[in-house]
């Protein structure tokens, strides 16, 4: 079974402010709640092959995989792709202009689970969700404050 999880929001900063502090990895323990650590294996900046190794805890087992930028347009689009991990996954940032100065922004996961995460099927995409959208609310309370 396929995960696909996709979820949006809008935040009151420009596509500019918003893809900067997002699309940077480094800032992703900050906003993602499952996220407990980013290195990078290339050498900063982003950019199209750029590769970083995630840790991340989520329901219950710790995750260690490696994502590989795919697709980079600054203050529009990151796709990254596991290079190594669990499962294949991809990781899709949009950034939109919202309203005067805002950003709607869109995450979207999805990919192929294997193992573990084939097993919890149904739970692991609401899960997914539950997550991604406490994660969006995170990352909106920081950048608004």
């Amino acid at each position: 079974m396929g995960v696909d999880v996709q979820v949006e929001t809008t935040i009151s900063r420009t596509p500019a402010e918003v893809s900067a502090y997002a699309g940077d990895p480094g800032n992703a323990p900050s906003w993602y709640a499952n996220i407990r650590s980013v290195e990078w294996r290339t050498e900063p900046p982003m950019r199209v092959g750029s590769r970083m190794d995630f840790v991340a805890q989520f329901l219950g087992r710790r995750l260690t995989y490696t994502y590989e930028v795919v697709d980079w347009v600054p203050q529009e689009r990151l796709v990254m792709r596991t290079a190594d991990g669990p499962f294949p996954m991809e990781t899709t940032y949009t950034w939109e202009p919202a309203g005067e100065g805002g950003t709607r922004m869109t995450l979207r996961n999805r990919g192929n689970p294997s193992g573990f995460a084939r097993i919890a099927g149904v739970a692991m995409e609401r899960a997914m969700r539950r997550a991604t959208t406490k994660d969006l609310a995170r990352l909106k309370g920081i950048l608004e404050a």
